[in-house]
């Protein structure tokens, strides 16, 4: 039987909406970032490297300053998620603080990765460089970029790690 035809029909978007869910990151999303953006930036350099100036050797510093951050909020956060499951209600995370740390946490991983991409595509074409001094020059400078970004990428990582809600308590254990 079909429906009558001034009834109204139903959309896409009527009905139960499924609840939004936030994932966890995956790494090989992130690998797959960071190898588009280090062919992007080995092309770039390999183009414009002549016209660029000496890179600074701490230039990738600010990556070890964010991954000690994520670190001690990572410790703190925790803390605090330890002290609520034994049932401290002071020590407890308000849920808001811990979807800002998700968020910080997503962010520092992809702009971790960009880090990689950026410093790996570089560090490729400078060791293709054998006798340019100034290869020779910046190579120290984007070996310190590059291990600065794969810190505060598994920083960001762990990070996402403890704020992980633990699991409910089975029916078993609460007997």
């Amino acid at each position: 039987m079909s429906p009558h035809p001034d009834a109204p029909r139903p959309r896409p978007g009527d009905g139960p909406e499924p609840e939004p869910t936030l994932t966890p990151t995956r790494v090989r999303d992130l690998v797959g970032i960071a190898a588009v953006v280090a062919l992007i930036t080995w092309l770039l350099v390999r183009v414009n490297y002549g016209s660029l100036p000496p890179l600074p050797l701490l230039a990738g510093v600010v990556l070890y300053v964010l991954a000690v951050v994520e670190l001690v909020i990572a410790f703190i956060v925790r803390a605090r998620i330890s002290e609520s499951q034994v049932g401290a209600a002071r020590g407890q995370l308000h849920p808001l603080t811990a979807a800002r740390v998700v968020a910080l946490a997503k962010s520092s991983a992809l702009l971790s990765a960009l880090a990689v991409g950026v410093w790996t595509g570089l560090l490729i074409y400078l060791l293709s460089l054998r006798d340019s001094s100034a290869a020779a020059h910046d190579r120290p400078a984007a070996i310190i970029g590059l291990i600065g970004a794969i810190a505060l990428g598994a920083a960001a990582l762990w990070l996402e790690y403890t704020c992980r809600t633990p699991d409910d308590p089975t029916d078993e254990a609460a007997a």
